[in-house]
């Protein structure tokens, strides 16, 4: 049986020290309490780019421009009720003071220490990819 594909966009947040912004599923949330790259779905119409641009500054209030979009990885995850999606963005510059706009956690972590944070199933993967470019 076939399941429905959702496609997010998420970003690897790094700072000039180097480490990644990770944020803290809010309780009520599914997977509340684990911690992820931030992000968010792809609406009808909308280019991963754009969703995940869309999604900082709602989440974030950060500005990202399109041309500070690095693409590095991929997840692809089946999930219970749908397959997972989800490319990942490289991001070093942006305008704005990154604040947590929805109550959730952040936490500026070095790719060393990414596995010491638990995460969704399908986030898990990126790590390597992080650790091999950062470390």
């Amino acid at each position: 049986m076939s399941q429905p594909i959702l496609l997010v966009a998420a970003a690897a947040l790094v700072d000039t020290d180097n480490r990644i912004l990770l944020t803290r599923r809010p309780p009520g949330k599914d997977m509340a309490g684990l911690w992820e790259f931030p992000g968010g779905k792809v609406e009808p119409g909308e280019t991963p780019e754009a969703a995940l641009r869309r999604e900082l500054f709602e989440e974030l209030s950060i500005d990202v421009c399109a041309e500070c979009l690095h693409p590095i990885t991929f997840a692809s995850h089946t999930y219970e009720k749908f397959h997972l999606l989800m490319p990942l963005f490289l991001i070093r510059q942006w305008d704005g003071m990154v604040a947590a706009l929805e109550g959730q956690e952040l936490a500026w972590v070095r790719a060393t220490r990414l596995k010491d944070y638990p995460m969704p199933p399908a986030d898990v993967p990126l790590i390597p990819a992080l650790r091999d470019l950062l470390s």
